[in-house]
């Protein structure tokens, strides 16, 4: 397991006030501080994610393979997604919290992705959305930002592009696909996007569009040269024990101790010893000598270790 290497401890005393972040803020961070971000499904989460300082956090529509069980994210579901950005926002972070649309909620015209877009904003109480793609998605993208809500943009390994691309593959490897990537990325900073995620290119791809373009660059598996970096909440944790892509640092182990954890509980369960003494709740000693009293309950017969036996015609007793 990796750790990081700063060895920094975060305790609530180190949080500084923070300001909200906005969409403009993120803008304006290109070059600077490097950009952190993160995605969260639930309060939890989301609190967490906040508490450590996040500039950014990601709804993302892997929602669909950390929480919902589902082998990829293309089924999905805006009202699920919805659902899910209205928990974070619940928590009031100070991070710019951004909604991942979903597969087929922005390809089938400029309409329909303003409407599922205005979704994240108006019902999910996002701050911004964002979508996967480049000239291919120029339309819809112009369109959602011409209707005032800002857009991040997504590009190389695009996992809603799975089938297309045959897998999930590091992308523009290659020098023509490389250029159509940074091409991608200069169309997408004309159109007005205010940061772009790059995915799985090599890191060379990764610092030649962070160079080429003005708006900042997120990268989760594009090298160190970006202008910020985001993981999965739940990879970086270690929270299944499923496979993971190269570019993971696992963080910690929840599963482990999580089951762990679990199993420990269980165990006392079957033992007995959960809960104690110290556990439980006593009555005032009045209440109980009357409870004993009672007629209705004189024939309830307690065993010597003060629990519950069966009935018997001896009473208490």
């Amino acid at each position: 397991m990796s750790t990081p290497s700063s060895g920094y401890a975060v305790t609530n005393e180190q949080q500084p006030k923070r300001e909200k972040v906005t969409a403009p803020d993120i803008r304006a961070r290109k070059g600077g501080p490097k950009i952190k971000m993160v995605t969260a499904y639930d309060a939890p989460s989301a609190t967490i994610a906040d508490r450590a300082g996040a500039d950014i956090i990601l709804v993302g529509d892997s929602l669909a393979n950390v929480v919902l069980g589902l082998s990829d994210t293309l089924t999905v579901t805006v009202d699920e997604m919805v659902h899910h950005t209205k928990a974070v926002t619940r928590t009031r972070p100070k991070a710019h919290v951004v909604g991942d649309m979903p597969w087929l909620s922005y390809h089938l015209s400029p309409e329909e992705a303003v409407r599922n877009a205005g979704r994240f904003i108006k019902e999910g109480r996002a701050e911004s959305v964002k979508l996967e793609g480049g000239r291919n998605r120029l339309e819809a993208i112009e369109a959602i930002i011409a209707a005032e809500i800002p857009v991040m943009g997504h590009l190389g390994l695009t996992p809603q592009s799975v089938n297309a691309m045959g897998g999930y593959k590091v992308q523009g490897k290659g020098v023509e696909k490389a250029k159509q990537l940074i091409n991608d990325a200069k169309v997408l900073q004309n159109a007005g996007v205010y940061a772009i995620v790059l995915e799985g290119v090599p890191t060379l791809l990764g610092q030649l569009i962070t160079k080429e373009i003005d708006v900042p660059t997120i990268g989760i598996g594009a090298g160190p040269y970006t202008d910020g970096q985001v993981l999965v909440y739940h990879d970086l944790l270690g929270l299944h024990d499923q496979r993971v892509a190269k570019f993971v640092r696992k963080y910690a182990n929840l599963y482990e101790a999580s089951l762990e954890a679990v199993t420990h509980f269980f165990a006392d369960v079957e033992a007995g010893v959960f809960p104690s003494d110290d556990e439980a709740y006593e009555m005032p000693e009045e209440a109980e000598a009357a409870l004993f009293s009672d007629e209705d309950l004189r024939n309830i017969n307690f065993g010597e270790d003060g629990t519950v036996g069966g009935e018997s015609s001896g009473g208490l007793f």
